[in-house]
This record gives structure tokens, sequence and C-alpha cells, in this order.
């Protein structure tokens, strides 16, 4: 089923062409699939995707981070 069909070789550089080839990969796997499973599938890959993003990180890499997106923020505008 969804499974047996496997995922494609994406390069290093993540071009154009990967993007053509998950989009035909991710149509050969839903094409079978009702709605329902494929959100059902969605969801799987979101948990996994979660549970990455919250697993603990080293302290000077989350700091940096911080830092990082702090000096990226742009302060909301005020309205009068």
């Amino acid at each position: 089923m969804v499974d047996s069909i496997p995922m494609p070789e994406i390069s290093p550089n993540f071009t154009i062409e990967d993007i053509h080839k998950i989009r035909e990969w991710n149509y050969e796997r839903y094409k079978s699939m009702t709605p329902e499973e494929i959100c059902e599938d969605t969801r799987k890959g979101a948990e996994r995707f979660l549970a990455e993003l919250n697993a603990p990180r080293d302290p000077a890499i989350k700091a940096e981070v911080e830092r990082l997106l702090h000096s990226v923020r742009k302060p909301a505008k005020v309205s009068a």
C-alpha cells in the first residue's frame, strides 16, 4: 500500500526537480486512497515531524537559534 512506494532520492541542494519527484511520489501514494486515509497519513507524518521538533537540543544551538530568531523578528505595527 502506501508504505510500499519508496520515497524518491532528494538531492542535497533541494532543487525544483526534487519538488517534482515528491509531488509524483505523493500522487502515486494517494491516488487509490480516500480523503480520510490521506488525512490520516498526513497526521502520522505531522506527529513524527512534531516529535522531531520537540526533541531535546543542545543548549548552545538552541540559544543561537533563539538569538537569530530574535534578530529577524519585526515589531508589530501599532495602529493609531
